[in-house]
């Protein structure tokens, strides 16, 4: 540095920088035993099951949650894998059997948050993120929240969940996993048929397409 020219000072790191090195460390081999333990538990859990604390604190703040009453967590266990099925032992094009090509058009993370909502049908999905996954299935942790909550209610930052226009937000694709899913993440060429959705456009192309013979 140039004669009377400070140094920059270094930034302290977070607490909850320390908390995401941390949990990359259980998906290296330093952290088998615990990825393995945890796994074996939550394999034996509900498919939705309630928990006290996130798994992943820095991740679960990031995307909204706060330690306050209204707010619920729950681990939501998905199959990994498409829709794929058996072969039809019969003559059939490969085309007409069913079995190629056969892609979910929904995530398995938004899947997760519909399935959070049906079991807690008085809260609604806030967000999620991803904690783990073994060879069969995938974990996900959702944030609830209770919108009749009066600490809901009073803090300006979560109070806007409680409209009835954000009722059923998740079944809607209005969550971060619903937004993504139906290409609203970009903007710009080749996105012109995403909004206001696609399947708007379709219905609107085909209005437009049909031709009435007198």
């Amino acid at each position: 540095m140039g004669a009377g020219v400070p140094a920059p000072r270094s930034m302290a790191t977070s607490a909850y920088r320390y908390m995401a090195q941390s949990f990359q460390q259980t998906l290296g081999e330093e952290g088998a035993a615990l990825r393995h333990e945890r796994l074996l538990t939550w394999r034996r859990e509900n498919t939705v099951t309630r928990i006290e604390h996130p798994t992943r604190l820095d991740r679960a703040r990031a995307v909204g949650y706060k330690a306050k009453g209204g707010f619920v967590i729950v681990r939501v266990r998905v199959r990994r894998g498409g829709q794929n099925k058996r072969a039809i032992i019969a003559g059939r094009r490969p085309k007409r059997k069913g079995i190629a090509r056969m892609t979910l058009a929904k995530s398995l993370r938004r899947i997760a948050e519909e399935r959070a909502q049906k079991h807690h049908p008085n809260l609604e999905v806030l967000n999620s993120y991803w904690v783990g996954e073994d060879g069969k299935q995938k974990f996900f942790e959702v944030i609830l929240v209770d919108p009749s909550h009066p600490e809901i209610l009073a803090d300006p930052k979560i109070a806007w969940i409680a409209a009835p226009v954000h009722k059923g937000r998740v079944f809607r694709g209005l969550t971060s996993a619903g937004t993504e899913g139906r290409g609203l993440r970009w903007k710009g060429k080749g996105t012109e048929r995403f909004r206001p959705s696609r399947a708007r456009n379709r219905r609107d192309t085909r209005r437009t397409q049909t031709k009435v013979i007198p």
